[in-house]
């Protein structure tokens, strides 16, 4: 895994031991097994951002410091300029860039993300988190597949959904698609 996991890994278990809070209680707490926890903290696999943003709303930290280690500055306002968002590089097919970054206090997460062409070996990823999520196609067609229900959409197309459902996502017609996803 890249350097990148490890060290969110790192913050996450120092959080976690900071808050004296033990593997099985917050475990349990984010519905995980302990097992694929310990898999989380250990920085060998990949972290989704929904773990991530569940984690970083426990110990009411913004995802940005657990992200890359600074805390965000700005309360005002924070323009992000094209291509200049906090680059998240998780799974191999998708690419998210954080675009409030450096807002302190959001009651929002936006992300461009970027969706590639599945791979012979696919599999979808699901996930599930507390809250609502927002998807709208900037470019390509995706494959949304909530609590069973699959939605096709294209360009310009939105979905707004509970994401306590699993949920994943696919590109279609083997082209990237890319879309803002706002995690409420």
């Amino acid at each position: 895994m890249t350097e990148q996991i490890k060290q969110v890994a790192d913050r996450i278990k120092g959080l976690r031991e900071i808050s004296d809070v033990s593997v099985e209680n917050l475990s349990n707490l984010l519905s995980i097994s302990v097992n694929k926890y310990m898999e989380y903290e250990s920085g060998n696999i990949d972290i989704p951002v929904s773990f991530l943003y569940q984690v970083s709303q426990y110990f009411d930290v913004e995802l940005s410091a657990l992200l890359s280690g600074e805390n965000p500055r700005l309360h005002v306002y924070c323009v992000v300029r094209k291509g200049k968002g906090l680059s998240v590089e998780r799974r191999k097919q998708y690419k998210y860039e954080n675009l409030a970054f450096n807002f302190i206090n959001k009651k929002a997460e936006p992300f461009i993300v970027t969706i590639d062409p599945e791979s012979e070996n696919f599999s979808f990823q699901y996930n599930s988190h507390s809250g609502q999520e927002f998807n709208y196609v900037l470019e390509g067609t995706l494959m949304v597949i909530i609590d069973g229900h699959e939605i096709t959409l294209n360009e310009g197309d939105s979905i707004y959904f509970d994401s306590g459902y699993n949920h994943a996502v696919k590109a279609l017609n083997n082209k990237s698609v890319r879309i803002i996803a706002i995690v409420l």
